[in-house]
This record gives C-alpha cells, structure tokens and sequence, in this order.
C-alpha cells in the first residue's frame, strides 16, 4: 500500500472518529487522576464509623452494594429505594450526592464508557479505530523528525507507542470481558453486606475499602492494597484474593499506586495532543489547498 494512500486512511479514520474520540480520551485523562485521589489514607475511616453508618442507614439490611470515598467524605449504598444513597462520612447524615470531584470521575467514567445514549458500541468502535491509527503509523514507518508541529505529532507517537497501543488494547479486553483472571475463587457461602464489610475491615484498613457488592451469588470487595486495587471474594470461609485482572488494572492505572497513576495520566495526555494536533495539521492543510487554488472564478 503507498504511502499517500495511507496518510489518507489515517486522515479519515481520525476525522470519522474525531468526536468519539475526544469523548473518550479527555475522560479518560479525567480519570487517570482517580487512583490518585482514591489513593489510601490510613485512618481516616474505622470500622466502627462503618459499621455504624450500615446500622444507621440499612437498619434491614438490603443494600447490595457499597461504595467508599474517603476523599470525598461520603459513603454511598445501592440497591435502596431504588436509586442510591450517599452518606456523609463525618456527620453520618444522607447527602443529596456525592461532592463535585467525585461526581466528575462518575460522569466522566459513564461517558469514557457509553458516551451519552448508551452507545458502548461506538465506544469500542472508537478504540478499535485508535488501534488501526496505530498500525497505520507504524506502516508509514520511521518518521523524519522534525521541531515542527508535525515533527513533534509524529515523534510524540513513536516514542510512546508502546503505551499509545496498550491503552486501547486493554480497553478492548474490558469491553469483550477478556480478564486473564480466571474463574472467581470460592469463598463458602456468601454472606450478608454488613457481615462481608465487618470481615474486609477486621483485615484492612477501613480506609483502603473502595466497593464491596453483590455479584450474582457472589460478595465481592474492592481493596487497595499497597496501591493495588484487589478484588477479593467474601464468604464464609473469609476473604479470597481473585487472580489480577491485568487488562483492567493497566487501563486504570492503579497496579502500583501513584506511578501507574502517572503513568495513565501522560498516555492520556500523550493522546490528545495527538488528536489536537492532528486535526491542527489536518486544518492547516485545508487552508493551504484553498489559498493554491485562490478564489473561484466569478460567474458571467
């Protein structure tokens, strides 16, 4: 295939996909500061503050999911009422929501995911589409480097390629429910909310709690664990450490705490400024064509 034709196929896939696109990776460079403001602060949550806020607010016990922010100060239940119910940590009473950081990254998360009409499918179509991007620049070959805006476009994406790929490509693996994790390990007999939290907490830190939720017949608990964030299952026999979800872990970037943090924030920043300036290159070429031609001859 010439290389005209496949500066063109490059051209057009970026401008097809260019607002999906957008969409996805400047959410993306959102929550790539998640793990570092999710980041552990010991102490900060007891276990009796939790296990008061159960008793206080699911009396019945009910709720099939919880999810903790401590950064945020708040506490949210599922499966109440039907909608969820967020708890502020410090004072113990419902909150209308949860605070502006923590409804950014769940915004952003729902439009990195489904953009708005649930379209999951042009999602994983737009990821798709940064992979053929890929390919195609690496069919172009070894780019004359240059201090230029398309000498750093060019630079930016053979220097970082490695990452520029692995981020798409795990977002695929999610998408298709590839784990590499295996089955969920058995735990015995599942066991109630409030019981999984009180087990997680006589283990853990409180602090270091991020989810724990029902999963079919399964209780299963979100932890981070020296900067990883590990799902373990709960049951009767205690907690059951499940086998690393690599492709989730590397596309959320909290395998090692704040450095694969860091990590996710440059790729995401790294994919970006290759969109911007690509579609700046892609303007000013339109604007040169038109000035060649000059202006249309005019009508007798």
């Amino acid at each position: 295939m010439s290389r005209p034709l496949l500066l063109r196929l490059h051209r057009w896939i970026t401008l097809v996909f260019a607002l999906p696109l957008a969409v996805v990776l400047i959410t993306g460079l959102i929550l790539s500061f998640e793990p570092m403001a999710a980041g552990r602060s010991p102490g900060t949550v007891t276990a009796a503050q939790l296990d008061a806020l159960l008793v206080q607010h699911d009396p019945a016990g009910q709720a099939r999911g919880l999810f903790l922010r401590p950064y945020d100060g708040s506490l949210t239940l599922s499966g109440l009422r039907g909608a969820p119910l967020t708890v502020d940590l410090s004072t113990g009473t419902e909150r209308s929501g949860p605070g502006a950081l923590a409804a950014l990254f769940g915004s952003s998360r729902g439009l990195h995911e489904h953009l708005i009409f649930d379209l999951g499918w042009l999602v994983t179509a737009s990821t798709i589409a940064m992979l053929v991007l890929a390919g195609l620049g690496i069919a172009l070959g070894w780019p004359r480097l240059s201090h230029s805006l398309a000498g750093w476009h060019k630079g930016v994406a053979w220097v970082l390629l490695p990452l520029l790929i692995l981020s798409p490509l795990t977002g695929l693996a999610l998408a298709f429910g590839i784990t590499l994790s295996g089955p969920l390990p058995a735990a015995g007999p599942a066991v109630p909310l409030h019981e999984a939290v009180r087990m997680v907490t006589a283990q853990h830190d409180p602090s270091a709690l991020l989810w724990v939720r029902q999963r079919g017949r399964d209780q299963l608990a979100r932890i981070d664990v020296g900067g990883e964030h590990t799902v373990f299952s709960v049951g009767r026999d205690g907690l059951v450490p499940a086998g690393r979800n690599w492709p989730r872990l590397l596309h959320e970037g909290n395998w090692a705490g704040t450095v694969s943090a860091l990590i996710n924030v440059v790729i995401s920043i790294a994919a970006v400024a290759l969109l911007a300036t690509g579609l700046v290159l892609w303007g000013r070429r339109q604007l040169r064509r038109r000035r060649t031609r000059g202006p249309a001859p005019a009508s007798a």
